[in-house]
């Protein structure tokens, strides 16, 4: 392999692992990053993961106060808490908000930006300054959507369908859709970045063949965002013309299409259900195999899985509108679609549960959670399973039957992953270990909470109790206050996780460079890496999960060649 020594003065961004060359240490002066830095426009795609990863957690505690708001209301079939328009402007914003601004943030820009380069022995990003930018859109955003209370906030529901969207809050309406536009933007070039630095920025010792997983989920992420952000993009653009333009694209009255808006705007939005599970699937398949301690089972199915989900989820957006006078064969083809992009998923599901069948499971935080994503997510899809079908899903369509479902998938599969993804890479990025027993407090009262709020919720819906209401039949009083009970120990889940992410921050145990003895390249700098990763780009001796291949039981090994700085 070619050996070359780069001149002192170059500029960051250009030192990059390019094809057949190992790059040299360079910058071993820099000094680690202070704290105020992770507030200023940072080009280190480390500083950027963090930014995401805290700044996506403030408006999850956002959202779910809104959530907690929301349930106590439904304490009582009265509205005696929220005022109506104030629901359904709470209702609004707190889907928005766990969507746009929690999920996917946290899973694609969070640890997409801090995981991919290190996985793939990169320096950084291929394009650092418009990572930068990607990340800076989304606090304006954030503040674009709380701004709108001021001017009574958007009331239309999350998915903001017209006519109700054109005659509810005209103002609070339009920064809404100001407001996921500049996310989209932000997500179309986070996509862009990841697609690049994943397919030209790999160190040239690894095989596609030896891709972490959670690359390839980042890579169909980033593919599928492409394909359908500016889908939605160009709905929302036509739907702000409408309400401040005079246009009438989706004004039945002035012969607009309000169906045509659907169609664009779930296009978009049953895809986002793959951008916010997809990264979670990776995170999955990174953290099972550690802590375990078992090679990963079925490597190339779980790969291809990410790639066919990709392509199947483009083509399922219409089971959102079954009771939208879809015709007969549009029904049956789209049913036909949803039940088949189950069979990817159900490979992920198998190849995790025949990895951890006979491995050498550590019971630690990041494993727990890892395992009750597998038990929730599956009930999420059970039921996505039953919602898939033409006749079951006009039976339930708008009723709680559907809450239950996509929360089930979304709580309890992407927040899920989200938490085990923290405890697992926490050592890496702080350098200090999370506390185990908080992590076990944490998981428990996640659980219990997560199903006492969210399982009786799917009665509810078989019951015919319609979603988005404040006020309803007395005869669902005692399944709501159930409900509630479950969203008040979730939102007590919260405290155990927030004190123990601060108090292990400041000071918690060391970690080491590499606590678990994993084997995919991150673990092969510091904790946390320096400001360029490396100070020597490492060379990749096995696969990211060789364990007890080849002498590989516990610990990595790397091989690293560099010329010195001064020869």
């Amino acid at each position: 392999m070619t050996q070359v020594e780069l001149p002192r003065n170059t500029p960051p961004e250009d030192n990059h692992n390019k094809p057949g060359i190992q790059v040299a240490a360079r910058h071993a002066h820099i000094p680690p990053w202070k704290w105020y830095d992770y507030f200023t426009f940072n080009v280190d795609h480390k500083v950027i993961g963090i930014q995401y990863l805290v700044t996506a957690f403030v408006f999850y505690l956002i959202g779910g106060l809104m959530a907690l708001a929301m349930r106590a209301e439904l304490m009582t079939p009265d509205s005696d808490v929220l005022d109506p328009n104030l629901y359904n402007a709470f209702l609004t914003n707190h889907g928005t908000i766990m969507i746009f601004l929690w999920i996917v943030p946290s899973a694609i820009g969070g640890f997409g930006n801090y995981l991919v380069p290190l996985m793939v022995g990169a320096r950084d990003m291929a394009f650092p300054k418009l990572n930068a930018v990607a990340f800076w859109l989304n606090p304006p955003a954030g503040a674009l959507l709380l701004g709108s209370f001021y001017f009574g906030g958007a009331q239309s529901g999350w998915t903001s369908y017209p006519p109700l969207s054109l005659v509810t809050a005209n103002t609070a309406q339009t920064m809404w859709i100001l407001a996921i536009v500049l996310v989209g933007t932000s997500s179309i070039l986070g996509s862009l970045n990841f697609v690049v630095t994943i397919l030209k920025m790999k160190i040239p010792s690894m095989r596609w063949d030896q891709l972490p997983l959670f690359c390839w989920a980042i890579l169909a992420t980033s593919v599928l965002a492409l394909l359908s952000t500016p889908v939605l993009a160009a709905g929302l653009v036509l739907l702000l013309f409408d309400l401040n333009f005079g246009t009438s694209f989706f004004k039945p009255d002035a012969g607009g299409n309000v169906v045509i808006y659907q169609h664009l705007f779930w296009f978009y939005s049953h895809p986002a259900v793959y951008l916010m599970i997809l990264p979670i699937f990776g995170i999955m398949s990174e953290v099972i195999p550690v802590h375990a301690r078992k090679p990963i089972f079925g490597y190339k199915a779980i790969a291809y899985s990410s790639l066919a989900i990709c392509l199947v989820g483009l083509f399922v957006w219409v089971h959102h509108m079954f009771t939208s006078g879809t015709p007969g064969w549009m029904r049956m083809f789209f049913t036909i679609s949803t039940l088949i992009v189950a069979v990817p998923t159900g490979v992920k599901i198998f190849g995790w549960v025949a990895t951890l069948w006979g491995g050498k499971i550590r019971f630690t935080s990041a494993m727990l959670f890892a395992m009750g994503l597998l038990s929730m997510f599956v009930m999420g899809g059970l039921s996505g399973v039953t919602m898939g079908t033409a006749p079951f899903d006009m039976h339930v369509h708008d009723t709680y039957y559907v809450v239950a479902h996509f929360h089930y998938v979304l709580f309890g599969g992407s927040v899920f992953g989200i938490y085990s993804g923290i405890y697992h890479w926490f050592p890496k990025m702080t350098g200090r270990m999370l506390n185990e027993s908080w992590g076990r407090v944490h998981f428990v009262l996640t659980l219990i909470g997560t199903n006492l709020t969210f399982l009786p919720m799917h009665e509810l819906g078989l019951q015919g109790m319609p979603r988005r209401v404040a006020m309803y039949d007395p005869q669902f009083i005692t399944l709501n206050q159930i409900c509630t009970y479950g969203s008040i120990i979730l939102g007590l889940s919260v405290i155990p996780f927030t004190i123990n992410i601060l108090w292990s921050w400041i000071a918690g145990q060391k970690a080491g460079d590499n606590p678990w003895n994993a084997m995919t390249l991150e673990w092969t700098t510091t904790s946390p890496p320096a400001v360029e990763n490396w100070e020597v780009l490492p060379v990749l001796t096995h696969g990211p999960y060789d364990y007890g291949k080849n002498g590989h039981n516990a610990v990595l090994e790397t091989g690293e060649t560099a010329i010195p700085a001064n020869s």
